[in-house]
């Protein structure tokens, strides 16, 4: 069945130094390799960017530090597939040598209208519901997942 909701998800993350320090020099380095292992995934629709081809430099938050990652996908399966079966697997489990441990909601999943690009508010707006009222429909995270809407 066709769905008429594609998945959209936001994560972030403070790293432990800036963008050019180099204890942030792998990761620095995996970037372009990964966004294009993220584009060329079956099932990827969209990512936030700006005109380097990247989000990292997008200040999503007033913590210079705090950068964020944004994508839409056909479904659950297909962003579970690029995160955590693909090469980008690897880099997620070296997270914490780039990364601060987040005291809040780092990733927000939720179903979206096919065709809709969400936005940073939104997305921001769901990571903050999350950590108010924890994973439910309108924001959740891998832990506990909910099926896409059956009507538009």
């Amino acid at each position: 069945m066709d769905s008429a909701y594609h998945l959209a998800q936001i994560n972030i993350g403070r790293l432990l130094a800036p963008m050019e320090d180099p204890r942030i020099k792998d990761f620095t380095q995996a970037l372009p390799a990964i966004n294009l292992l993220a584009e060329s995934s079956d099932g990827f629709i969209w990512r936030l960017k700006d005109e380097t081809d990247n989000a990292t430099s997008i200040q999503a938050f007033s913590d210079p530090l705090v950068i964020v990652n944004m994508s839409v996908w056909e479904s659950l399966e297909a962003l579970q597939n690029y995160a955590f079966q693909s090469g980008h697997a690897q880099y997620l489990r070296r997270r914490r040598e780039w990364f601060e441990p987040m005291q809040t909601a780092h990733l927000a999943l939720w179903w979206i209208p096919k065709g809709h690009k969400p936005t940073l508010e939104e997305a921001k707006e769901r990571l903050r519901h999350l950590d108010t009222h924890g994973d439910s429909e309108f924001a959740f995270t891998f832990r506990k997942t909910f099926s896409a809407p059956t009507q538009p």
